[in-house]
């Protein structure tokens, strides 16, 4: 949404505010009206830019820019020929005081912006550059100043440094004489300032580039400044100094405390870009603009290029699901969502008018493509209904919207339109705001006269011309005919406020009003240099040619002073293309010989077609005599005389939810209940019902005896509650945790004054009114943990009640995901995967679950899945978590076997002291059993795996997988040997034989827990012969180790060994825990089967009990079994 006072909108701007092009008028009667284009500058200013391009012989491109700085460039080709006459001219040629002064030295400058001070005040300056398209930089400028009107100039360069270049002329709006420069940040970044009218300067350096200003209202001093890089700057003395405000600001979405409603003058109003498509509505104090001092307004995020700040509205916009929701805050209270009759659906909408307290918008509906209608709102900008279907819309050069729609200065209620009717555009007119329109009347018999809407330029008059101090004269560019066109251009002026209308050129001119209205100037729109003017002083009956110029002149623009007493005019432009910049000063006062008296006026009726009352009410005007050469005073009163009428029916609109039939009265529509609930009636014991009618603001009518059309006050009956809606001020269904939620009330029919309401916020808490009104604010809650939870309003009254439900998400960011599965599973079998998210949320989430190169995901609500794998390797398994708008993932690999053998392992208790429970540390400390488990027993590490659990005491499962190169013949085979694999690892775990050095002081030992259920084969099947020679192998080295034993002292070898150790008692000492006489095992220095041969003989030599004996020999046993084992495979 842009405001209509915003000069350059971003082609993706949404609910920017039209510029409402002034109507070129057509007359079947139309008149090409001006569109409206609206200005981002604060106050009017008199200072412009022009462009003039250096090829010679051909039509000139002109681009201008205010004199604020804003690009606005537009192509202007005028047309051949010199100049034309209109009708009554008088071939008579009077002297005007005439002067030109050229700017030498600067022929080759191609851009200029000039200002004039205003308030009688005799200085011009001029500001001429070079600006290099190829470089995209001015590279040359020079500034002149006039001391008297325009006679002669002063070159200023060397008081602003002969080396500096400026780029751009800023005038303060509330004090001309205070002017403030840009230096061309290529070079430098400075402002240069004046305080004299350009009599001197002041240069100061700034560490940023300046790409527009805006200036506060009221405070000379206060401006704010927008950078290259989305910041925004204040300075509170006139740019001397300068304090950042906020970053990631958009691009002309800044505004200033509107006077009278904001209660600090220095608040600025701001949107500030969060992400892509989204923005924040900020205000703050200028100075004062920190964290803690910002202040949210609207509830939530709005779209980018949307806030607008103007009179007394603020408007933002909000698209969810592709559907826009407008808002509106009026006054500065709380944003209400603008209402729209029902089936409008809209696609788009621009706010073009915020005066006289009410909106007008220009809305494409869901069935329009190259048009648009126009809506009327109440005061509080809330309730719209239709005015006018179908305007005329096109785009500006920046991608603006422009509106073919056009407010008549000085005539309340009178507006101009160009409308589609039946593939032919149209002009209409309308004297009651919009409230009945009608086509413009021509000034032949079928015929019809219309408006040609044009680009606007600052130096020239535009398609449509009106003004306050002259009401009821009205000039525009147009053509008769049936439809308009943009050929066969004349102007056409009225001067009874469009009742009828005359033709004054055949050719398209610039027509400007001089002394205070009484007069017209018009000089021709053409391609091709002149040197002749037009003068009327009878509102364009008769037309006096006057030179203004002994060589003709490319005429690039005129200036003057509106409002003043100096009757100067200053023309400007060139000889050829190539020449210097030509001024050229005139000055009219020689046209009237005396000040005008009170004999020298006469009056006129306003009417509308015969019709006396317009808005309410009859105005007589006053205007100068025809052909009285008197100047008008600045100040007399242009209306003589007012009266109010009695209200009729044109003297009221349609209310929201009634459509005006054929007939002219208003009836409901088919979706809107006229009989629903007042909101008055949350007040008070009555209400005003309306009546279908609603008065035309500004209408001054006054009401008869009887009273037809304004509300009635009804009492409010007893009624049940019906129609209760619960929603949240966002329209959202989800908000954070932590958030303060905002629900809306609204009940459609209903008692309710008397109903009382009770919200329940679904987490136990629930909060009851005695009646409705007391929730008109909404009502606000926070959750604080997450979830879905059922949120359910109801009413209730002595006649019935009523309820509605809404279900809430309270999410909150997620962090981090964790994928938790097992490292291994079973070929065919269910295995269960859990993600655990970080923080938790409770049913808040959507989980997808990608396997392996799946092209769709399992889609669920819960963070833990169960899958049946059926390909036998490596399974990647990704798990995304969405969590609105954010979505993260984890992975992992598992390995799927038809069988496996697993054994849960434990730990030392030291381990636990370092264990920061994170799955990398976990896999570290995995990776690094699995290798001492396989530099003990031999078995390849691609056959082990070892997966640690998360949380304390430290766990740990051992999975030992069969032999990748085992073909199915063999598979019985392959299970006994994981079986014969998992009785080593038993006992060497048991023995304590599996250990690793966690720091140079900690050494940990692994030890088995628990051997798992994990399934070998059937537990059925019939154990093969070489699982019962294993078996019959271990029964005979238990009764050979029994043997040693008992008869050691017998068998020669085994009475040295106890001889060697000074004859120790024959007792069986266990080796656990005696770590003393067993060697440190670093991470990366494992035992081979071959060292861990040799301790054990070393164990013997050294009398250690005879149980050493069975576990070497059981070892070597193992160890010549697997051999076989890998042979036969």
């Amino acid at each position: 949404m842009c405001s209509p006072r915003s000069c350059s909108h971003s082609p993706s701007a949404r609910l920017p505010d039209a510029q409402r092009h002034r109507p070129n008028t057509i007359l079947e009667n139309t008149i090409p009206v001006p569109r409206k284009e609206v200005k981002r500058s604060v106050a009017t200013t008199y200072s412009e830019s022009v462009d003039r391009s250096a090829s010679e012989g051909q039509s000139r491109e002109r681009f201008v820019d205010s004199a604020h700085g804003v690009s606005n460039p537009r192509a202007e080709y005028r047309r051949a020929g010199e100049e034309t006459r209109g009708s009554n001219t008088k071939q008579s040629e009077p002297h005007l005081d005439t002067s030109t002064y050229a700017l030498s030295g600067d022929s080759a400058h191609n851009q200029a912006m000039v200002h004039w001070s205003g308030h009688n005040s005799s200085v011009i300056l001029i500001l001429t550059k070079l600006y290099d398209f190829n470089l995209g930089a001015v590279t040359e400028s020079s500034l002149w100043r006039s001391t008297d009107y325009g006679s002669t100039y002063n070159k200023l360069n060397d008081k602003v440094g002969s080396r500096t270049v400026l780029s751009y002329l800023y005038v303060c709006p509330t004090n001309k004489h205070k002017i403030l420069m840009l230096s061309d940040p290529e070079l430098e970044s400075a402002v240069l300032i004046s305080s004299d009218e350009g009599a001197s300067f002041e240069k100061h350096p700034i560490n940023f580039n300046i790409l527009s200003l805006l200036f506060h209202p009221a405070q000379e001093n206060w401006i704010l400044a927008y950078s290259h890089d989305g910041k925004l700057y204040s300075s509170m003395d006139f740019g001397r100094k300068w304090q950042l405000v906020h970053e990631n600001v958009m691009p002309g979405r800044f505004y200033w405390a509107v006077m009278g409603l904001d209660r600090e003058s220095d608040v600025v109003h701001i949107e500030t870009r969060i992400a892509k498509g989204r923005a924040q509505y900020v205000k703050c104090r200028a100075q004062r603009c920190s964290d803690g001092n910002r202040q949210y307004l609207f509830p939530g995020y709005v779209d980018t290029n949307s806030l607008v700040v103007q009179d007394e509205y603020v408007f933002t916009q909000v698209t969810k699901s592709g559907r826009a929701s407008y808002f509106v805050s009026y006054m500065r209270e709380s944003f209400k969502r603008m209402k729209l009759p029902k089936y409008c659906l809209p696609k788009d909408m621009h706010i073009i008018s915020t005066d006289e307290k009410q909106v007008f918008a220009a809305v494409q509906e869901w069935n329009q493509n190259n048009t648009y209608s126009l809506y009327i709102s109440d005061s509080p900008g809330v309730y719209f209904t239709l005015s006018l279907e179908n305007l005329r819309t096109s785009r500006g050069p920046a991608g603006n919207l422009l509106v073919d729609f056009y407010k008549v200065e000085g005539i309340n209620g009178m507006y101009l339109a160009n409308k589609l009717v039946d593939e032919h555009i149209k002009t209409f007119i309308t004297y009651n705001k919009g409230q009945t329109w009608a086509l413009l009347p021509a000034p032949a018999t079928d015929y019809v006269l219309y408006w040609n809407p044009m680009t606007e330029n600052p130096y020239t008059s535009g398609p449509i011309t009106s003004k306050k101090s002259v009401p009821g004269v009205i000039v525009a560019t147009g053509n008769i005919g049936t439809e308009l066109s943009s050929t066969h251009l004349g102007m056409f002026i009225t001067s009874d406020a469009g009742n009828s209308w005359r033709q004054i050129f055949d050719e398209e001119h610039n027509i400007w009003f001089l002394d205070n209205g009484g007069a017209l100037l018009a000089v021709l729109h053409a391609a091709t240099p002149i040197r002749h003017l037009w003068i009327s002083l009878d509102e364009g009956k008769k037309w006096d040619r006057h030179s203004f110029s002994l060589a003709p002149l490319y005429v690039d623009g005129v200036l003057m002073e509106p409002e003043s007493d100096n009757h100067i005019i200053t023309f400007f432009g060139h000889f050829s293309h190539r020449s210097e910049w030509q001024l050229i000063k005139i000055d009219y006062k020689g046209l009237f010989s005396r000040r005008c008296m009170d004999g020298d006026y006469q009056t006129w009726h306003l009417h509308n077609k015969g019709e006396l009352c317009v808005m309410g009410e009859k105005q007589i005007f006053m205007k100068r005599r025809p052909g009285n050469r008197c100047m008008l005073a600045q100040d007399y009163s242009r209306i003589y005389s007012s009266e109010p009428c009695l209200c009729t029916a044109y003297d009221f609109e349609c209310d929201y939810g009634w459509e005006r039939q054929a007939d002219g009265k208003c009836s409901p529509a088919f979706w809107f209940n006229p009989n629903g609930a007042a909101k008055s009636c949350s007040t008070s014991q009555s209400f005003l019902n309306s009546t279908g009618y609603r008065k035309v603001l500004a209408n001054n009518c006054k009401e008869g005896g009887r009273n037809v059309y304004s509300p009635r006050r009804q009492p409010c009956r007893p009624r049940p509650p019906r129609g209760l809606q619960l929603s949240t001020s966002q329209g959202e269904l989800s908000a954070t945790v932590g958030s303060n939620v905002t629900f809306l009330v609204h009940l459609e029919d209903g008692d309710s004054l008397r109903t009382s309401i009770q919200l329940d916020f679904g987490d136990g808490i629930k909060i009851t009114y005695s009646n409705l009104s007391r929730a008109d604010d909404g009502i606000k809650h926070i959750y604080r943990t997450t979830g879905i939870y059922r949120v359910t309003a109801s009413a209730e009254n002595s006649q019935g009640s009523d309820s509605c439900t809404v279900f809430l998400h309270i999410t909150s960011p997620v962090e981090r995901v964790y994928l938790s599965a097992p490292i291994v599973a079973i070929k065919g079998k269910e295995a269960n995967l859990t993600a655990v998210v970080w923080p938790s949320h409770t049913r808040t989430l959507t989980f997808f679950w990608w396997f392996d190169n799946s092209s769709e995901p399992v889609i669920t609500l819960e963070g833990s899945i169960s899958y049946t794998f059926q390909k036998e390797g490596k399974n990647k398994v990704t798990v995304q978590v969405a969590s609105g708008s954010t979505v993260i993932q984890d992975s992992k690999v598992l390995t799927v076997k038809e069988f496996f053998r697993s054994l849960l392992l434990s730990f030392s208790p030291a381990l636990d002291e370092h264990n920061p429970d994170i799955p990398e540390w976990r896999e570290d400390i995995g990776r690094v059993v699995q290798t001492a488990l396989s530099q003990m027993s031999g078995v390849p590490s691609n056959q082990l795996l070892v997966s640690l659990y998360p949380g304390l005491p430290t766990t740990a499962e051992l999975f030992i997988l069969p032999d990748e190169l085992t073909s199915s013949e063999h598979k019985k085979r392959s299970e006994e040997a994981l079986e014969g694999i998992a009785d080593i690892f038993v006992t060497a775990l048991n023995q304590g034989l599996i250990q690793f050095e966690l720091k140079s002081d900690i050494r940990i030992i692994v030890y088995m827990t628990q051997q798992t259920l994990a399934p070998l084969v059937d537990s059925n099947s019939i154990h093969s012969g070489s699982a019962m020679l294993m078996l019959l192998t271990v029964v005979f080295v238990g009764v050979a180790a029994f043997f040693i034993y008992k008869f050691k002292r017998k068998i020669p070898w085994i009475h040295v060994q106890t001889e060697n150790s000074h004859e120790k008692e024959p007792e069986v000492i266990s080796t656990v825990g005696q770590n003393d006489n067993m060697s440190k095992v670093k991470l990366s220095e494992f035992p081979s089967p071959k060292e861990l041969m040799e301790k054990e003989l070393e164990a013997r030599s050294r009398g250690t009990s005879a149980t050493y004996l069975l576990q070497l020999l059981l070892l070597q046993l193992f160890k010549h079994w697997w051999k076989k084992y890998q042979y036969l495979s």
